[in-house]
């Protein structure tokens, strides 16, 4: 057997282990990417651009404990979190409710009693 030849079953087994490894770790990130919960302060700088589009607010809270609420389809991880601002010169209080894994806003309402 020549010597080209025998290392032959050597360099495929490096390449195929080479290319399983470089696909696992793609298939990892991009599990771990897609199931990782965002940051809740990323959250509520979203959740404040937002309110910031229509005035000025007094101030913001997030909790950093995610809770896990029941939405119709499924069970998910979620942010509650509030924003103060002053409306016809009253400080009033929302609150809201932000999935976990987007971001998304799923609930937002004025929170009863707020006006001070």
């Amino acid at each position: 057997m020549s010597e080209k030849h025998r290392f032959l079953p050597f360099k495929t087994g490096i390449v195929l282990g080479a290319g399983i490894g470089i696909a696992a770790g793609v298939c990892g990130t991009l599990y771990i990417k897609k199931h990782q919960n965002k940051k809740p302060d990323q959250i509520l700088e979203q959740v404040k651009k937002a309110f910031l589009a229509e005035g000025p607010i007094e101030g913001s809270w997030i909790e950093h404990e995610a809770v896990f609420i029941d939405q119709v389809v499924q069970e998910a991880k979620a942010y509650s979190g509030g924003i103060v601002r002053y409306e016809d010169d009253e400080l009033v209080v929302y609150g809201f409710l932000a999935e976990a894994s987007t971001g998304t806003l799923l609930s937002i309402e004025q929170m009863e009693g707020s006006n001070f």
